[in-house]
């Protein structure tokens, strides 16, 4: 069976603002918290039974692991449902369905008091605690964020693992031109490498987040999800540091996405299908892999 190269992410209890920002930001390396909620209420409140009491009636936007198409608008909901059918489905089987950035907050303003923004030395954006779901075997294709945040990935209920790799490894990773994410038909669990050669030399990190830990991921990194348990995740997030990073989260906003979306009403599925086809020769040219 074919396995990435792949290292246990550190892992710490707690930790000072001092050593944070020297160890892990300043190098921009990831590093799981594992007892920074447990002062919190969420620590205690936060399971699927309670977001279904409080928030049950909300209408909430649903995604699944389908391939992108010419049809979709940029981050567009495959479906919609009651927050409450929607946990009871969680409940009760594995499914796909996940929910993704979704502002649960502003909905259901009391989850806000439930807890607190670490006193790390991140300069947080307090508009965007984004809430996000999933049921059991789930999974969030492997991408980047379009903003290149440092963040902080919190998670609630269950178990969930987190494969990372650092802006570096991009070479390796079948990126899609004009866009934040790898080829959709790579498994990142079993990675088929006569198919994907380039991934053999990807380096990354792993880990496996439990009830109330936290995961940094520093700004740009590579990331792929997947709920070993149904559960749920908050993200809060810092703008980038680098000035590099900043150019391009700028570019993303405000150019990429835009052109993306023009040359799919263009073009239609030519455009996603001759994308697909430039990632591999694109990865394959830069390594010389043919």
């Amino acid at each position: 069976m074919a396995k990435l190269k792949l290292q246990e992410i550190e892992r710490v209890s707690t930790i000072s603002k001092q050593d944070f920002l020297e160890k892990y930001f300043k190098k921009q390396k990831p590093v799981v918290i594992e007892k920074l909620t447990e002062d919190w209420d969420a620590f205690q409140k936060w399971h699927l039974d309670y977001i279904k009491e409080i928030a049950g009636d909300k209408i909430v936007p649903l995604y699944d692991d389908r391939p992108v198409t010419h049809k979709d608008g940029f981050n567009q909901a495959h479906a919609k449902m009651k927050m409450s059918d929607y946990i009871k489905l969680l409940q009760t089987k594995p499914t796909n369905y996940r929910i993704f950035l979704y502002n649960l907050m502003k909905e259901v303003p009391s989850l806000q008091n439930d807890f607190k923004w670490p006193d790390i030395g991140l300069k947080l954006v307090k508009q965007l605690p984004m809430l996000f779901f999933g049921g059991e075997n789930s999974k969030v294709f492997m991408h980047f964020d379009i903003d290149y945040s440092n963040i902080l990935h919190f998670h609630f209920h269950g178990k969930k693992q987190c494969i990372l790799f650092d802006p570096r490894q991009t070479p390796y990773m079948y990126k899609i031109p004009h866009s934040l994410i790898t080829r959709e038909d790579i498994d990142f669990d079993n990675p088929d490498f006569k198919k994907w050669p380039a991934l053999q030399y990807a380096k990354g990190y792993i880990c496996n987040l439990n009830h109330g830990e936290v995961l940094y991921m520093p700004e740009g990194y590579w990331h792929y999800m997947k709920y070993l348990t149904p559960g749920f995740s908050m993200s809060l997030r810092a703008f980038p540091s680098k000035l590099s990073n900043l150019a391009k989260a700028a570019y993303n906003v405000t150019i990429m996405r835009h052109f993306d979306n023009l040359m799919r009403k263009i073009q239609g599925q030519k455009w996603i299908d001759n994308k697909n086809k430039k990632a591999i020769i694109n990865t394959h040219n830069k390594l010389k892999l043919h």
